[in-house]
């Protein structure tokens, strides 16, 4: 015996703990039938050496506590592939089964804590021997919990089947935290949610919910025993809605009401690493794809990083406590849980629209933010080796007793065999590694979660532009530092300096900078990947002018880019805005769509994309006005073509275009005065319903029926002999004067109706009352449409749009020319000198200038515009983007042009009545 403990006493004395580890190898030699001879020559062949198992043993008094308690692991870690590499579940379920006679259920899950307590030991050894990294230990740790759960979930679920009946629902178990992380360490709790896929009654007066609560709780309970045999996994349910005051076990719909109505900051941070555990994976799958808009939302609050700065006070404060912010490795000062909080936060932020960032792992996603420059490579090199090494240590720490401990001890005893233990020299070399480490990520957590850093360096510069110079200062901080829910990476900033000079150049030229400065903003916000939207308008000062020149013309097609980013790059592709697109053209592209009748959003998508381009190229000038709207025209013709072949395919439903469709004269947001000629009369209703309905994707064009015989009390179609009846016998002047431009659309009735139509309308321009009638109704249009403001109302007014189109219209009656369209009338009416040409010409110039006032209002909001606005500083914006000086010049300008009108229509008044 004494050569025994000679042995036995060199051995320990080289180790950390030579008390423990000479009372652990006496009483082994003591259980050994070989005595010291088997103990010598098990430590001698030990796959990892006898200096990783003294080690173990001087380090971890429950991993030598078990040991002595059943010498027999010894022997079995002793088999080379046992230690030798990580073990996946299926071999540590072969070994579960080999060692377990009867039911792992039996004496409280006995068989079960053992055989847990022997892999705990075997994942000990491989770590204190570094022959596994971090990633193979927290995935071993987290298999182990997983395989625990499974057993325990199977037992009671067929234990209460089996007495109580069972629900026709399936139940799941989801791994949230560091269990969902797989990264548990020595003496995690496990974080899980109990969920089952729907309500029900099992039996009267036992409901699913009392059902599968009772499971959770047997298991729950399960977990929570002790035994002189050790514990399984302490789990905790606090991460579940409502934390303790909640049931343990929430059905499907249930978690989705209350994450939609309640969930908050913290709940998304731990449902980041939520994956299956236990139970029904399809259930968890359906869960997790459910709640991927909560998980990561397209739009996260302004408030996130707020947030989750503030659960850091909180914890600093109520868990960890001011004297133990340096030492504790978790929850201090630069510790774990601020390495997981700056990933987890921009993982919030980004995962949305970065798929690749949608990952449990906190080392996985540090990989990935680094690989999408959300994070400086460097910044994200630190974290990693500070995440490292603080797991390493925290490992350390627990592996002792397996407690839940993070705190590094203040004796300099016990941190001076801590620090050997991990390989330091001392315990001054560790701690100032530890120092070093904390102090790295406490600086990027400031940085990313609590800075609200301004660029004073560009602050204030050139923004005198702006009306609010405080606001376009906080949008500037924005774009090029990001909200305060928002990271931008350093690359990006680095891209907006040269961006922001260019961005302010353009925006001095604009009508209203702020607004404009606004609408980019929540463009770039929209886009997702802002640094390569930077350089696109970095590298090209073309795209940028387009960019702004459309954000300050019109709100609608901000809101349309907002809403789908990518339309810029397909408006912009080569050769789309240098010409127009044809009404054929236009319906091949609407075939392609594959609409049909009650599934017309891929219409509505392309018109909206339509409408997008013909304003881009109204904005640049590419194209005048005229052209832009013969495009307004062919697109709206093109959709009202289409949906009618799928509505009457069979062509029995005839349509005539009025009004300025009929004339290819449509401006921004104008309805379509049509007719219908024919007997389909449930096509008729269907185009209607179709062309009006509004979606997400907004509507087509809404159909105006008002100019159909007897108007709104008139039937929706009517045949080609009512209509000519009609316009022969009841019909009042200007519903003939609205013949003008009538225009067959589709339908073999269009010719003949045509024919009839133009020949009541050269007879109605030979009546002697012809100009009195016409004149009568423009008088009344202007006491019932107009806003009340004579010299506001462009197009009903005096001198307004209607003057000038009632007048041409009167003359092309009297001189029974057929022209639907204006300017082409205008040019007839001169060639037969029915017009001067200077009135020809003076008619032209202010009709198209107010047809110009009326396209800018207009396209802002893709609304119905008649008016100027009262406002003097909303007329100051259009006199801008109308090319004027300034607001008095176009004034001028537009005074002059009502006025002209007015006095040519007076003179021709006169000289026909």
């Amino acid at each position: 015996m004494s050569s025994d403990r000679g042995w036995i006493q060199a051995k320990a004395t080289k180790a950390l703990n030579p008390g423990q580890v000479e009372r652990t190898l006496t009483r082994l030699a003591e259980q050994m039938s070989g005595g010291e001879t088997e103990l010598r020559n098990t430590l001698e062949a030990f796959p990892l050496g006898e200096d990783s198992l003294l080690h173990l043993l001087s380090v971890s008094s429950i991993c030598a506590a078990r040991l002595v308690r059943d010498p027999e692991v010894l022997g079995w870690l002793r088999h080379p592939d046992v230690c030798a590499s990580s073990r996946r579940s299926g071999r540590m379920l072969r070994d579960l089964r080999a060692i377990t006679s009867g039911p792992l259920s039996e004496q409280n899950f006995r068989p079960l804590r053992l055989w847990k307590g022997r892999e705990m030991l075997r994942i000990a050894l491989r770590e204190v021997a570094e022959a596994a990294p971090l990633e193979e230990t927290t995935a071993e740790l987290s298999q182990l919990a997983e395989i625990c759960v499974v057993e325990v979930l199977r037992h009671w679920e067929n234990e209460l089947r089996s007495r109580l009946g069972g629900p026709d629902a399936e139940l799941a178990i989801l791994g949230v935290g560091k269990l969902g992380g797989r990264e548990l360490n020595h003496s995690s709790d496990m974080d899980v949610i109990f969920l089952y896929s729907t309500e029900g009654q099992v039996t009267s007066t036992l409901t699913y919910h009392q059902w599968f609560n009772r499971l959770a709780t047997k298991v729950f309970e399960t977990f929570a025993a002790k035994s002189s045999d050790g514990a399984l996994f302490r789990m905790d349910l606090r991460l579940r809605p409502e934390g303790s005051a909640g049931p343990l076990a929430r059905s499907l719909e249930s978690l989705e009401n209350y994450y939609s109505g309640f969930g908050e900051t913290w709940e998304r941070l731990a449902l980041i690493k939520a994956r299956f555990i236990a139970g029904s994976e399809e259930l968890a799958y359906d869960f997790l794809r459910e709640h991927q808009p909560f998980i990561y939302p397209r739009s996260p609050t302004p408030e996130l990083l707020d947030e989750v700065a503030a659960i850091k006070r909180r914890i600093e404060r109520d868990v960890v406590g001011h004297e133990n912010l340096e030492r504790n490795v978790k929850l201090g000062t630069g510790g774990i849980r601020e390495i997981e909080f700056v990933v987890q936060a921009l993982q919030l932020l980004h995962g949305a629209r970065n798929a690749f960032l949608q990952e449990t792992s906190t080392l996985r996603a540090l990989a990935a933010l680094a690989e999408l420059d959300l994070l400086p490579h460097g910044e994200a090199r630190d974290l990693e080796h500070a995440y490292r090494f603080l797991r390493r240590v925290e490992h350390r720490l627990q592996i002792e007793a397996e407690q839940q401990t993070h705190t590094v001890p203040a004796e300099r005893e016990s941190l001076e065999c801590l620090a050997r233990s991990l390989g330091f020299a001392g315990a001054d070399e560790f701690s100032a590694t530890l120092r070093r480490h904390t102090q790295r990520v406490r600086t990027i957590f400031e940085r990313v979660i609590t800075e609200r850093s301004r660029d004073k360096e560009s602050g204030s510069a050139g923004l005198k532009i702006f009306g609010n110079q405080g606001a376009a200062t906080k949008a500037f901080s924005e774009l090029g530092q990001g909200r305060g829910s928002f990271h931008v990476a350093p690359r990006t900033r680095q891209i907006f300096r040269k961006l922001r000079p260019m961005l302010l150049q353009w925006l001095g030229d604009c009508a209203d900078p702020d607004a404009t400065l606004t609408q980019f903003l929540r463009f770039v916000e929209a886009y997702g990947m802002r640094s390569l939207l930077f350089e696109l308008l970095v590298a090209n000062p073309r795209l940028l002018e387009l960019v702004v020149k459309t954000f300050d013309a019109s709100r609608f097609a901000t809101d349309v880019l907002i809403r789908r980013p990518q339309l810029l790059e397909e408006v912009t592709a080569t050769g789309v805005l240098d010409r127009s697109i044809s009404v054929d053209r236009h319906l091949k592209a609407l075939r392609e769509t594959n609409a049909a009748v009650g599934q017309l959003d891929p219409v509505r998508a392309y018109r909206k994309a339509q409408l997008l381009r013909i304003l881009v190229r109204d904005v640049l000038g590419a194209a005048d006005l005229a052209t832009v709207r013969r495009e307004h025209s062919a697109l709206a013709e093109a959709c009202l073509l289409f949906v009618h072949s799928l509505v009457a395919p069979a062509g029995d439903l005839t349509i005539i275009a009025l009004g300025k469709f009929g004339g290819r004269d449509l401006s921004y947001g104008a309805d379509l005065d049509v007719v219908f000629v024919g007997g389909n009369t449930r096509a008729a209703q269907e185009l209607v319903v179709e062309m009006a309905k509004s979606t997400a994707e907004g509507v087509i064009s809404p159909l105006d029926m008002r100019l159909r015989p007897d108007g709104e009390k008139g039937t929706l179609t009517c045949s080609l002999s009512t209509c000519t009846a009609y316009y022969y016998t009841r019909a009042q002047l200007w519903e003939l004067q609205a013949l003008t431009r009538a225009r067959p659309l589709c339908g073999i009735l269009g010719p003949e109706y045509l024919q009839r139509a133009q020949l009541a309308w050269r007879s109605a321009g030979e009546r002697e009352d012809l100009f009195a009638q016409i004149d009568a109704m423009r008088g009344r249009i202007r006491c019932e449409r107009g806003s009340g403001s004579e010299i506001l109302d462009f197009k009903t007014g005096l001198g307004g749009m209607v003057e000038a189109e009632f007048l041409v219209q009167a003359l092309q009656m009297r001189a029974a020319i057929w022209s639907p369209q204006f300017n082409a009338a205008l040019d007839e009416l001169k060639r037969l000198q029915a017009l001067t040409a200077d009135e020809t010409t003076a008619l032209a110039a202010s009709y198209d200038f107010l047809r110009r006032c009326e396209s800018i209002l207009r396209r802002w909001e893709n609304t119905s515009v008649s008016s100027l606005p009262p406002e003097e500083s909303e007329q100051r914006k259009l006199a801008k983007r109308a090319g004027a000086k300034d607001l008095a010049a176009f004034g001028d300008q537009y005074r002059a042009a009502r006025e002209t009108i007015h006095a040519i229509y007076s003179r021709y008044l006169q000289k026909l009545t």
